[in-house]
């Protein structure tokens, strides 16, 4: 199956789209990768530090969102990490150079908008298990009246 671009799957644009692409998506599970060079965003002299695979998860996490809402034919839509529990880095930093496989697993999603993902980063050829945390998030039925308001209905 092929994989729809990264960019349409996630709500960001420009740099703040920091997934290269899609490998493999279902209903519960998605596993992007990315690709660590001198113009990441976050990168220093050497690589971009392991903190920064929070993000990259959270947004594994938009992307497996956005691939079910095209699945269904709905629009893809805006969503809020709500935290993290657990982020465990056994590297230092991602080094230059280095492909980093982003695997999300999703183990809780309420009708409400709220769900949780299992999540792991390896890097290919190198550490399995690089970084593993559990993410939150929350996507609400209508985000702008959630924005305005607070209303999650």
């Amino acid at each position: 199956m092929t994989m729809p671009d990264i960019r349409k799957l996630v709500p960001h644009s420009g740099q703040m789209v920091l997934l290269d692409r899609v490998i493999s998506a279902d209903a519960d599970n998605l596993c992007a990768e990315v690709r660590i060079h001198e113009g990441s965003v976050f990168a220093g002299e050497t690589g971009v530090g392991a903190w920064a695979g929070i993000e990259y998860m959270a947004q594994a996490v938009a992307a497996h969102a956005g691939w079910v809402a095209l699945q269904r034919g709905e629009e893809v839509k805006v969503g809020f990490l709500l935290g993290s529990r657990k982020y465990e880095a056994s590297v230092a930093e991602f080094t230059l150079g280095s492909v980093l496989r982003v695997h999300v697993l999703r183990v809780l999603q309420g009708d409400n908008g709220l769900g949780a993902f299992e999540c792991r980063i390896d890097i290919v050829d190198g550490h399995a298990s690089a970084a593993t945390a559990t993410v939150t998030v929350f996507q609400p039925h209508n985000v702008n009246q959630f924005l305005k308001d607070g209303n999650v209905g």
